[in-house]
């Protein structure tokens, strides 16, 4: 392989990395989980906690937590060789469907964390509404109506028997 060939699966790889941390960064799992989910995609066999390091530029813990928040999603695979101490990792076979799967589980987090916000917003604007009528008010209770409404449609189709059904 060519140096510039080198050069140019490096700046494959470093930005691949990248879009992957902005990715779970907008989902609120943090930019380090995506970062360490796109070099162990990127990489052909198992990873080590100090290669997925070395690799990323980050520390072992920062790593360690990363990997260990994609093993629950379902998303990581922890692998143990004999006569090694080490925690290796690798991609899970079906990673669309875990994908899929740890992506509206965490939606539907988002939703109920949301429902709570919104519920409690509703009870605060309840007991400032007993002074009376006004205008600010009554737009801040109308906006949250909305925003309630906006999400129960998303709680059910998210909870609908045929997305559960289908796996996702």
């Amino acid at each position: 392989m060519t140096k510039q060939q080198n050069i140019i699966i490096q700046e494959v790889r470093t930005r691949l990395i990248e879009v992957a941390g902005r990715t779970t960064q907008d989902l609120g799992l943090g930019r380090i989980v995506g970062q360490v989910l796109g070099d162990i995609y990127l990489t052909d066999g198992d990873s080590s906690l100090d290669d997925i390091g070395r690799n990323l530029g980050l520390s072992k813990a920062a790593v360690s937590i990363a990997a260990r928040q994609l093993e629950s999603l379902g998303l990581l695979q922890r692998i143990w060789k004999k006569a090694d101490r080490k925690n290796y990792y690798r991609i899970v076979d079906h990673l669309g469907v875990a994908l899929r799967q740890g992506v509206l589980e965490l939606v539907r987090g988002k939703l109920r964390t949301a429902g709570a916000e919104l519920d409690h917003a509703e009870e605060l604007l309840r007991q400032a509404g007993n002074g009376g009528n006004n205008s600010e008010l009554n737009f801040l209770q109308t906006r949250l109506n909305r925003a309630k409404q906006q999400r129960r449609r998303a709680a059910r189709i998210l909870n609908n028997p045929i997305m559960k059904m289908l796996g996702l």
